[in-house]
């Protein structure tokens, strides 16, 4: 989480505060990354419990996920955390003290593009056994739903949801997750973007 913290005191409140002294320095004499021809990284820290998908697939999700939803460029910082953690960054930055899967963050700024998604483990546990699902596909599925989110993607109307579940499925059956045919709107909110 100290990177997570980090990245939002550099960044500002909101995450998208270009006017933060010292951003701009950070980033000089960093090579762009479109002449370095390889994709940005993609960061991923698990907090708590085992991991139950590793870092490579984690990595392998995001990388598909930001091909789908437009910004392959998009450098990523990903945590996987408990549901205590997520709750409190959901009520901290949402004002929402609810319970949530997947929080995403835009960070991206005249200088940089770049996003973080937190996610619950332990929410992917509880809800992969409630579904039937392997709890690996339930938080890859979380990961692309917040990539998702940072390439323009919404679900606050019907047909908004449509098009991210789709794109959602596309994702994952890219890379060999079985379909989940379940709804997946039970809980309209279960996702939320920062501002």
């Amino acid at each position: 989480m100290s990177l997570l913290r980090r990245t939002h005191a550099r960044r500002g409140h909101r995450g998208r505060d270009p006017e933060v002294p010292g951003a701009k320095t950070r980033r000089r004499g960093k090579p762009a990354q479109a002449t370095t021809g390889r994709a940005p990284p993609v960061d991923v820290q698990w907090v708590g419990s085992r991991p139950f998908l590793s870092g490579a697939e984690i990595r392998r999700t995001a990388r598909a996920a930001l091909r789908e939803g437009g910004r392959p460029r998009l450098r990523v910082s990903i945590a996987v955390v408990p549901d205590r953690q997520l709750t409190r960054l959901h009520a901290e930055w949402l004002g929402d003290p609810t319970p949530t899967d997947v929080l995403s963050f835009d960070l991206s700024d005249d200088l940089s593009e770049a996003g973080e998604i937190v996610a619950s483990h332990t929410c992917a546990r509880r809800t992969a056994r409630q579904r039937g699902v392997a709890a690996g596909r339930e938080l890859a599925l979380y990961v692309v739903h917040g990539i998702l989110h940072l390439c323009g993607h919404d679900d606050h109307t019907r047909s908004d949801r449509a098009a991210m579940r789709a794109a959602e499925e596309r994702v994952l059956g890219s890379l060999g997750w079985p379909s989940d045919l379940a709804p997946h709107d039970e809980v309209a909110k279960r996702s939320r973007r920062a501002p």
